[in-house]
């Protein structure tokens, strides 16, 4: 496998191993004016030398770039990075082409070459900076192409982890279980409170519309999200009575940031999934904002019967987040509780 330094974006040994070497076969004769039947000749010992030079400054350039691409790594720190490192860069090569050039301006005058002292000082430093520009500009195509698809890879993962969280989320709530347990509850309830009956028909429906309704999105408005999750919230606890303590507390100036679609529901479902839900042992979920995100979290009686978690819902919002570039999702588990922090994304 080709290792790959990720602040130059490609394997880049085939570059070096034939543009050094081109560069300093083509600088001698452009530059120099060196030929190989007259006078000053290109000789191997001339191409050795500037061969060690062009390796020299090629080799400095190269991790000037890794330098300031490791100081300005954002999207928009791009124009800064250009500026400063074409500035260190043209320093570095000339100031490295004056002292390393005593040596190639004995060799290249011996023979009687047409140039003098002076221009042989203008040529030797237009040929490094010259070999400074061509190699920064096939580094940085090459860099910016690497991005590029980058980018476009990471919004494909991004849609295809939006489609599976909305996939998962729907193989949730049509899945038998889920629709036994609410049709069974509803059934209880038609006798007793026929009121109640119709407004849980209603919350149910409101959670299926929700997810056909963001299948497209990647954001949405936290109130949209907070009102479907009251919404699941209301069937949970009309099934499950006292036993479960739902609370939501979030601002009013919060309600215009925007959160990844289906999250808090996700969370919600994992609660119930992997805690005892009893009258022995009510469980409480807490969802409040904090520090700029929003947080979910329940004390902690995981049942024992319950397989261990694989992770995956927490990692799928972890994923969309993270490509959305909106911060980190933070999860923290004590003896007690277990909290998930996610990031809430400005308008």
């Amino acid at each position: 496998m080709k290792r790959v330094n990720n602040f130059i974006g490609f394997n880049d040994n085939l570059l070096m191993a034939i543009g050094i070497p081109f560069l300093s076969f083509v600088i001698p004769i452009v530059f120099m004016g060196c030929r190989f039947n007259r006078p000053p000749y290109l000789t191997l010992e001339k191409y050795l030398v500037v061969l060690g030079i062009t390796t020299i400054i090629w080799i400095g350039d190269r991790y000037i770039m890794i330098f300031s691409r490791k100081r300005y790594p954002m999207f928009n720190e791009v124009r800064r990075r250009l500026w400063v490192q074409s500035l260190v860069m043209l320093v570095f090569t000339v100031a490295s082409n004056m002292i390393l050039d005593q040596l190639a301006d004995r060799l290249f005058s011996k023979d009687g070459g047409p140039l003098t002292e002076a221009d042989s000082i203008i040529h030797s430093n237009s040929a490094a900076v010259f070999c400074t520009i061509m190699m920064m500009a096939i580094y940085e195509s090459i860099f910016f192409m690497h991005q590029l698809r980058k980018s476009v890879q990471e919004t494909e993962k991004l849609k295809r982890e939006s489609l599976n969280a909305e996939l998962n989320a729907l193989k949730t709530q049509v899945n038998p279980h889920f629709l036994f347990n609410n049709l069974n509850t509803l059934s209880s309830i038609i006798p007793e409170n026929p009121d109640m009956a119709v407004e849980f028909v209603q919350q149910l429906s409101k959670v299926y519309r929700h997810i056909l309704e963001v299948q497209d999105e990647q954001s949405i408005p936290l109130k949209d999200e907070l009102d479907v999750l009251r919404a699941y919230a209301f069937l949970l606890q009309t099934r499950f009575g006292d036993n479960l303590d739902i609370t939501i507390d979030v601002p009013e100036e919060k309600l215009k940031k925007k959160i990844v679609p289906l999250s808090l529901q996700m969370l919600m479902e994992n609660a119930i999934k992997h805690n005892i839900v009893s009258s022995d042992k009510p469980l409480k979920v807490n969802v409040f904002a904090e520090n700029g995100n929003l947080v979910v979290s329940n004390n902690l009686q995981k049942k024992k019967q319950v397989n261990e978690s694989t992770g995956i819902g927490l990692d799928n919002i972890r994923n969309r987040c993270k490509l959305l570039g909106n911060g980190q999702v933070e999860v923290t588990e004590s003896g007690t509780s277990f909290t998930v922090s996610i990031p809430l994304i400005e308008n």
